[in-house]
Parts: structure tokens; sequence; C-alpha cells
């Protein structure tokens, strides 16, 4: 009879166990978020480009890194900094968000700068261009982009206007930080070849169709023989709208910023509108549509397809930029975090990705270029510290009959 007893107390015993395991959770696999705080309303293309950028890099990882997982939290600022920061409390009282990436909009990443940098947020700027978003007033500085910057973009566009003989500009920008950016820079260039604007007129979002009208009749008449243009997709729209509409011997050729590109400009100012309009405007040096594609390129773009049923042909990428910059930044961000590792203190793992991506060790094969120690420490001395990208990686570009965008050579 004892073994009999001593079988039946085993099961008890066993028995006890499970039920004892059973009662608490399994502990989950730890878990860090990467918030995208962006304007997913009025240029949503650009938006949502960007987060589908940074999915893929991500899927290649199977949303894993140093044993953490990777989620993605959108959150829509609709363009205005207060909403912006308000999004940026809400990460901050999030002990599992990591970093943030924003969007297309300048103003809110000005406006908002000592608070990310005093408050120590992690933020990647796959888009936004205006100068001074990289560059603190202090030691602390946590922006890093990978995309234009109008320390240079207004220098580039400028120059290449002037290689085609144009003599008159008329600045035609925004009324924000991200047009007096590149008020500065495009005066600064035209002053090298001794050159003055015709004129220069500012404007805000939301413009109506006859002051555009107004305004480009008045370029008109200051003698201008080209408008150079920093604006975004929805006042683009309205101006070339208002272009298209006037009679031809007062139309100008545009050169404009890339904002347009943000937002659905190509299809609603149409193939045939295009065709009387003389329109270039700046990118970055990589498109889906170049040929021969690199073996990472045509991966990369199988990915986008594959996770996504509404990309099956390249022109389905809208804003292709912000797809291209999200992609190459998140690269850089993941070797950054492999080289620094995560202890799950989120305060320590912010500081020591920051650290990581001021001295990458590995250089990091991306779309536009292969990037060697893309960031460095940065200081008063040492401004283009954390950016990614300069003035040689730009280049002007157009929108061909079928809405794509191609590269000059």
């Amino acid at each position: 009879m004892l073994p009999i007893k001593i079988i039946s107390m085993n099961k008890i015993f066993i028995t006890f166990i499970t039920l004892f395991c059973l009662s608490f959770p399994i502990a989950a696999e730890p878990l860090y978020k990467i918030y995208i705080d962006a304007d997913f309303s009025s240029t949503k293309a650009s938006s949502n480009a960007i987060k589908q950028g940074i999915d893929v890099a991500l899927a290649e990882e199977k949303f894993q890194i140093e044993s953490f997982n990777f989620e993605l939290v959108i959150k829509n600022h609709r363009g205005n900094s207060l909403r912006s920061k308000r999004n940026l409390e809400t990460f901050l009282a999030d002990q599992q968000g990591l970093i943030v990436f924003s969007g297309l909009h300048s103003p809110p990443l000005l406006a908002n700068k000592n608070f990310i940098n005093n408050n120590k947020i992690l933020m990647l700027d796959p888009w936004a261009a205006a100068g001074p978003i990289t560059r603190s007033d202090s030691q602390e500085n946590w922006i890093f982009r990978l995309s234009i910057d109008d320390s240079n973009a207004g220098t580039f566009i400028t120059k290449q206007a002037l290689k085609e003989g144009f003599k008159k500009p008329l600045l035609l920008l925004e009324d924000t930080g991200w047009g007096r950016s590149n008020k500065r820079t495009m005066t600064q260039a035209l002053q090298q070849s001794n050159i003055k604007p015709s004129d220069i007129k500012w404007f805000n979002w939301g413009l109506g169709i006859n002051h555009a009208k107004l305004l480009l009749r008045e370029a008109k008449l200051a003698g201008s023989d080209v408008i150079f243009f920093v604006g975004n997709a929805n006042e683009g729209k309205v101006f070339f709208k208002a272009m298209a509409e006037l009679e031809n011997e007062i139309r100008l050729p545009i050169r404009s910023h890339w904002g347009i590109t943000g937002g659905n400009f190509a299809e609603t100012i149409n193939a045939e509108q295009r065709k009387e309009l003389d329109l270039l405007f700046i990118q970055t040096r990589f498109s889906f549509l170049t040929q021969p594609q690199t073996a990472l390129a045509k991966n990369v773009f199988e990915q986008a397809s594959s996770r996504n049923p509404m990309i099956q042909k390249v022109s389905d990428i809208k804003a292709q930029t912000g797809f291209i910059h999200a992609y190459d930044l998140t690269k850089i961000l993941i070797s950054a975090i492999k080289q620094a590792g995560l202890s799950g203190d989120i305060n320590r793992d912010r500081q020591a990705i920051k650290v990581a991506l001021e001295n990458l060790k590995k250089p990091v094969a991306g779309l536009i270029k292969n990037y060697e120690k893309p960031f460095s420490r940065y200081s008063k001395s040492n401004v283009n510290a954390h950016e990614a990208l300069s003035i040689n990686d730009y280049v002007m570009a157009y929108y061909d009959e079928n809405n794509n965008i191609v590269l000059l050579k």
C-alpha cells in the first residue's frame, strides 16, 4: 500500500505546483514604443510614408531588438505646436516610450525644441527641414535629422536656378520659421553672385486663390524671371492652380522646396495642368524609380508591398521621401540600439542610444547611401553634428505624367 500512497502524494504535489504557477501571470516580453508625432490630417501622405518606412525597417528585425519587442504609437498633432507638446508630454509619461519620430512640419519642432532638449526626448527627424531644429542653444541636443537641412536647401535651390540662367528671383515664402530660415539662406546665396531678390512675399496657411493670384501678378510686375517657393502641399496647390489660370505672359517658372510633395499635390494639379507650368523642386538622392535598383532597394520595396496591400507599384508610395528617410533613419537607430544595448531602464536606455548615435562603430547600409558615422557629438563648433545628410545628397526633380517624382541627373 505504501507505494500507492507515495504516488498519490506526488500527484497532489504536482497539482498544487501547477495551480500555484497558474495563479501568477507569466512575465510578458519587455516592450518599448516608438512614437510618431506628425500631421496625419492635412499632410497625411507624408506622415503615412514616414510610418511605412519605420514599419519596414522594424519588420526586417521582426519588431524585436535586443530581446525587446517594439511597437508604433501614432500621435496626430495636425500641424499644431501646442498639440505636439501635449503629445510629447504623453510620451514622457509613458515608461515604455523610447523614441519619437517627427513629421513634415518644422514649426512644432522649433516651438518645442527647448522642451525636447530639456526633457531629454530622443527625437528623430525624417522630414522637417528648418535649419535651427538640430542646432541647440545649449550642450543638450537630442534632435537628430536625416533629411534636407535648410541651412543648405535654400543655397542649393538658389545655385541650381542661377545655373539655369535666372537673374531676378522673387521669394514666395510661408510666414513661419521654416520660411524665414529659407529667406536667410536664399538671400545669402544670391549675395554671393551679387544678385538681390526682385521682391520677397509672405503668405499664411490657408490662403485663398484670389490672394495667390494677386501675389503672382505682383511677382511679374516686379520684373521677376523665376519664383523661389517655400510652402507645403496645401498652399502649393492654391498657388499652382492660380498660376495655371493666369495668362501665359504672366506665368513664371517656379523652383520649389519639397513641401509640395508631402500631400496630394500631384493628384490635384494634374499632369495636364503641369504641362503649362515650369516646375522643379528639391529632393534627396534616391528614388525607387531610378534604374538599375540595388538589391537593398528591391528587398525594401518587396517588404513594403508584402506589408501593405495598397502598395503594389512604386507610385503607390505617396510622398516617397518620407518613406526613404524614415527607413534609413530607423536602420541607423537599430544599429545604435544594438550597440548601446537595452536594460529596461528607460532613462539609461535613451541616454545610451543617444551616445551610440553620436558614435556609431559600424556602417549602415541605407537607400540614399551607406552611412559612415552619420552623427557626432554636438557642440557650437560642430553645428552639423546631428545632420546625416549634406548638400551633396540633394538633387532637383519634377513630376512626370504618371505623378511619379523623377530625379534630374
